[in-house]
């Protein structure tokens, strides 16, 4: 019997459900620490897969950018210490694929440098599971390069050789140091600082010059970056003198002795710090952004997130009506957020802005402060109206002398906006909207808390930004059991101060509540002398 098409259409739709199945996996590298180094693709892939399963060497500034709704799976390792043996983790990707998600294995540097993505591969081919490579900036190259030491220059070396320095469990590392002396090339060990003793002894035995320059990297690109320089014969010793430890990596060559002259990482206006921004994400960008220009490495974790009132009747009743109270009519916001779910509201509600300012009042804006006025004017509203001091309070009393008398006044803003507000303007006879257009949620991401716990305890975040006392609710809310007393608080502003302390945070408020003062205040406390036109 002939099929029909539609049966052949039914059958067709079934086998490419049956594909659908088997998921795939993407194996990237996620480079050496620094977020700025990993790729545009490996990016992608964080805001595209199912479930990432990561190492430990992946830094919490790159984790903060994973989605708080991704599903994660930990599978770190460190030296000396797997939790996660290799084979479970090549079992994991092959069970998660099988389940028909799209897996993100997400591991520290190159996969295929050391890295044992080969390993990872050989089960998922044996099993039929589709796979890409995503290579990733390897800390081979990225790390020498952080502290000023090119691992090839023309007057000095023509090559450089890439070296593991950990052996297998149980036994030990096995070299022909008289022919990588004979390279007379750039020798970078990976995962060699517990064999740093052996492997500058073997070099030295095979003929190398014990004054050859030699450097050991602790946790390059990142903030916590140490650079120990020394030669062959005294590197070991210089190294525990300083306390070198993992992750680290050795390199010898001549080219080590340039890097007195051409490091810059950590000359940066905030080479070498790390802060934690808690503001939400749509807002918290400009702030982590400029702070990574000037050097810093940033972690977000958005301690709340604004979630939208709909359906909003309230904002449709008070749309309809205004232009119709009074002969003068403003429309206040309050924060960035308000700004940009107001012009979502009003697509939702199929209006735009002609309907509000074609009615015969006298329509202005106002705006709480320059990143409310700079959201506005991205949307084509210059303000008529922003008050010095960028506050509620400080709004209040300005529109309540700016206002005519007997002016009506919308205020579109977060359902449990600042008390401040309203007193100034009921007081001066003026008619006021409140009109709710979201509720803040508090949140922290969840498989960040514990490495941001670890990271506060051992003083490796300078400093926690605050853009709100509803940031500071958040992140107490999320982060527990540590010593608020050792945080050091940058606040936008006296109430969000006043909030911190309650806490016993170390304050510090910036002299205006803007990024731009925040910037500034930060560069003041943690910063490095540098051209205005940096900062």
């Amino acid at each position: 019997m002939k099929k029909s098409e539609d049966m052949l259409a039914e059958e067709k739709d079934l086998k490419e459900m049956d594909k659908e199945k088997t998921g795939k996996v993407w194996l990237a590298g996620a480079g050496p620490g620094d977020a700025a180094l990993l790729t545009l693709k490996t990016a992608e892939l964080m805001e595209r897969a199912d479930v990432i399963v990561y190492d430990a060497l992946i830094s919490a500034e790159i984790l903060s950018r994973i989605p708080e709704t991704k599903e994660v799976i930990y599978v770190g390792k460190h030296a000396g210490n797997h939790p996660v043996p290799q084979e479970e983790i090549n079992q994991i990707l092959v069970r998660e694929a099988k389940k028909g998600k799209h897996v993100l294995r997400l591991k520290g540097g190159d996969p295929f440098v050391f890295g044992r993505g080969g390993e990872e591969l050989e089960l998922l081919i044996r099993d039929g599971i589709p796979f890409e490579i995503v290579p990733g900036v390897t800390s081979a190259a990225a790390v020498p390069a952080y502290a000023g030491i090119p691992v090839t220059h023309r007057d000095y070396t023509s090559s450089f050789h890439v070296i593991t320095g950990h052996a297998r469990k149980g036994g030990r590392v096995e070299l022909d140091f008289p022919a990588l002396v004979r390279l007379n090339g750039t020798l970078v060990f990976l995962m060699g600082l517990s064999s740093m003793e052996f492997l500058l002894k073997g070099l030295t035995e095979a003929g190398m010059d014990p004054d050859m320059p030699a450097a050991v990297l602790e946790n390059g690109t990142s903030a916590g970056q140490r650079r120990v320089t020394a030669t062959v014969s005294t590197l070991k010793e210089a190294s525990d003198r300083a306390g070198i430890k993992t992750p680290a990596i050795i390199v010898v060559g001549k080219v080590c002795a340039l890097s007195e002259q051409m490091h810059w990482a950590e000359d940066r206006v905030l080479g070498g710090r790390q802060f934690l921004i808690t503001g939400p994400r749509q807002s918290s960008s400009s702030l982590a952004g400029r702070l990574r220009v000037l050097g810093a490495q940033v972690i977000e974790m958005p301690a709340i997130r604004t979630e939208p009132i709909c359906p909003n009747e309230r904002l449709k009743e008070a749309l309809d009506a205004f232009g119709t109270h009074a002969d003068q009519e403003w429309l206040v916001f309050t924060s960035p957020a308000g700004v940009d779910i107001f012009y979502d509201q009003l697509k939702e509600l199929g209006m735009d802005l002609r309907r509000l300012f074609v009615r015969g009042a006298d329509a202005r804006i106002a705006a709480i402060g320059s990143g409310t006025a700079s959201a506005l004017e991205r949307r084509g509203l210059i303000p008529d109206l922003v008050p010095e001091v960028y506050s509620a309070a400080a709004l209040g009393e300005a529109l309540a002398q700016s206002a005519e008398k007997g002016s009506h006044i919308t205020a579109a803003r977060a359902e449990k906006g600042s008390e401040e507000l309203l007193p100034p303007l009921l007081a001066a006879g003026l008619s006021v909207d409140d009109i709710p257009l979201y509720r803040t949620v508090y949140e922290t991401h969840p498989f960040l808390q514990e490495k941001i716990r670890e990271m506060l305890e051992n003083g490796e975040i300078d400093a926690v930004t605050f853009t709100s006392a509803s940031t500071v609710r958040g992140f107490t809310g999320g982060i527990k059991d540590v010593d608020y007393g050792k945080i050091r608080a940058v606040c936008i502003g006296e109430q969000t101060a006043a909030e911190a302390a309650e806490h016993g945070m170390q304050i510090q408020v910036s002299e205006q509540a803007s990024m731009d003062a925040m910037v500034k205040k930060i560069v003041e406390l943690y910063g490095k002398e540098a051209p205005q036109n940096q900062i």
